[in-house]
């Protein structure tokens, strides 16, 4: 049923929920999980003018990828695919799904205050939950 599945992490945590959620579907299909990590580039620059800052970024991020899917290393049935781009993360995670043919969108979200819930209006999972062309599933 989801064979590719797009997991977006900002790796700000050491066990990902939403990886581990991706593995367990894709298990069941024999599919493959794309981590995908976006380093937002800063507004009016290009990638040439702060390369070296943006390649040492690109090293931490591989370093940290590396480290989460590790501990996935013994599911023989999942091909976990890590892709680090570069723009704005909304954007390229809508690009992701397109590019890799992506039938669920993994991701976390926070929790959204009941007595305000606008505050979550501008989130990212916000954004690629209304703008996908897939389903999206948000772990909290």
């Amino acid at each position: 049923m989801f064979k590719n599945i797009l997991v977006p992490s900002d790796l700000s945590e050491k066990k990902d929920k939403a990886l581990n959620i991706a593995v367990k579907l894709a298990s069941h299909d024999n599919g493959q999980v794309y981590l995908l990590h976006v380093i937002e580039t800063l507004a009016d620059t290009t990638y040439d003018e702060l390369g070296d800052f943006y390649k040492e970024l690109e090293k931490r991020v591989h370093r940290d990828m590396t480290a989460l899917t590790q501990a996935f290393e013994n599911e023989q049935q999942v091909n976990i695919l890590p892709q680090i781009v570069f723009g704005n993360r909304a954007a390229m995670i809508l690009k992701a799904v397109e590019a890799y043919q992506i039938d669920l969108i993994i991701m976390k979200s926070h929790r959204i205050d009941p007595n305000d819930p606008s505050q979550g209006w501008g989130t990212i999972s916000y954004k690629v939950g209304i703008l996908s062309a897939c389903p999206v599933m948000l772990v909290k």
